[in-house]
């Protein structure tokens, strides 16, 4: 009985081993494009360094701020086939993925549309001031999507909780109104806002997943393909207006879901040789280099310009992605050392609330007055940037914090 009580003792201080298949540069890698989306929405423009904020759209060439968004895009991507797998051993079907795929595609667009209207409100015909629709949009968006604990006692208050924000959006909606009298406007998707980009990008890649299973080179073929979309929507030769300008333009354009399509077959490639590590890394590097090289091949055609979404620019960000990717894979998967991104880590798991969640911080600071963001007001370069990392640090561990009581937004 001893001997037993022993064997089970060394037993539980026995380090367990990671879960089968989990790459932990995923989850790193996303939290650093998130880091740096936080910091590169905060920087304080005229007192930082030009390379750091985004590049004028008619100028060729990117800064920091311009490969942010497109790697974590591209992350996106990266993310599909490992979240798809996960489903699937919890016994999702095919139909019950596609379902999910359309919940959460469609729930990025309704987020992406309202965050995109916040600016455009009347404040005299809506009836409410601006800073207060958008505190409010946001509240109920927290209260819909939110990833409430399973605890059957209180599910009937999570229920409540859930239809409260949803009684609340429609009434944001149903009292909004832009423009000025006489040429009063409602909510128009316009470029679908950051979130609304995403929700178009995953769709496309996730529905392409589920049809073409885990065959790697029908991926590789569909980035191609929606590369050479963007080519002719660039050229002229695909013009895009009307109806389908409005509405399924992200997707025509091939820009956005180029990108995210390069992230998943990454993905597909990482998941099928993760077991021939040193092999993969080889992959990588040379995707990368090559994707690098594609994009100043096609720069002799296209401006590398993120505003108007040239393919030069998305093929240049997926080599950069591709490539950082290999090193943070190489240092974290194939060494072993993972404690250095703790703080990357958990940025990561909490991706869509650590990028909501401050702004609800900035209202509440623009709206009650308070100086908080002292460091934008000057042009001091080490003060901008230092704030704004400070700020970046906050809120990332503000985020994980609102997960610890149990919020937490999860599409």
């Amino acid at each position: 009985m001893i001997k037993k009580a022993i064997r089970l003792k060394n037993k539980a201080m026995t380090p367990l081993p990671p879960p089968a298949g989990r790459v932990f540069s995923i989850d790193i890698m996303r939290g650093i494009t998130l880091c740096l989306m936080l910091l590169v929405n905060d920087l304080f423009e005229p007192g930082v360094p030009a390379w750091m904020v985004h590049t004028k759209a008619e100028t060729d060439g990117m800064g920091l701020a311009d490969w942010v968004f497109p790697g974590f895009l591209f992350m996106a991507g990266l993310s599909i086939p490992y979240a798809m797998a996960a489903r699937k051993q919890k016994g999702d079907t095919q139909f019950r993925l596609l379902l999910h795929v359309l919940f959460r595609s469609v729930s990025l667009l309704i987020i992406g549309i309202l965050m995109l209207n916040g600016s455009r409100v009347n404040e005299e015909l809506t009836g409410m001031p601006e800073l207060l629709w958008k505190v409010l949009m946001y509240l109920c968006v927290f209260l819909v999507w939110n990833a409430y604990p399973r605890k059957a006692a209180l599910k009937p208050l999570f229920i409540a909780l859930q239809l409260l924000g949803l009684a609340g959006l429609v009434y944001l909606v149903t009292i909004f109104k832009a423009g000025a009298p006489g040429n009063v406007k409602w909510l128009e998707t316009g470029w679908w806002g950051i979130l609304g980009l995403i929700g178009w990008g995953y769709l496309t890649a996730a529905l392409l997943y589920l049809l073409i299973g885990n065959r790697l080179a029908l991926a590789a073929l569909s980035w191609s393909v929606f590369v050479i979309l963007n080519i002719l929507a660039q050229s002229g030769v695909l013009p895009i207006a009307g109806f389908a300008s409005r509405v399924f333009g992200v997707v025509l354009n091939g820009n956005i879901p180029s990108i995210v399509l390069a992230g998943l077959t990454i993905g597909m490639l990482v998941q099928q040789h993760q077991a021939r590590k040193s092999q993969l890394l080889k992959w990588l590097l040379l995707t990368g280099i090559l994707a690098v090289i594609g994009g100043f091949i096609l720069r002799n055609w296209f401006i590398i310009s993120k505003i108007y979404g040239t393919p030069s620019w998305a093929m240049l960000c997926n080599g950069i992605s591709i490539l950082l990717f290999a090193l943070v894979y190489y240092y974290t998967d194939i060494l072993g050392k993972i404690k250095w991104a703790w703080f990357f880590n958990i940025a990561g798991r909490n991706s869509l609330t650590t990028y909501l969640a401050p702004d609800l911080i900035y209202f509440a600071c623009w709206g009650w007055g308070i100086p908080l963001f002292f460091y934008k007001q000057i042009g001091n370069t080490a003060l901008a940037i230092s704030g704004s990392v400070a700020w970046t640090v906050l809120m990332v561990l503000f985020s994980h914090l609102l997960s610890k009581i149990y919020i937490r937004l999860k599409l």
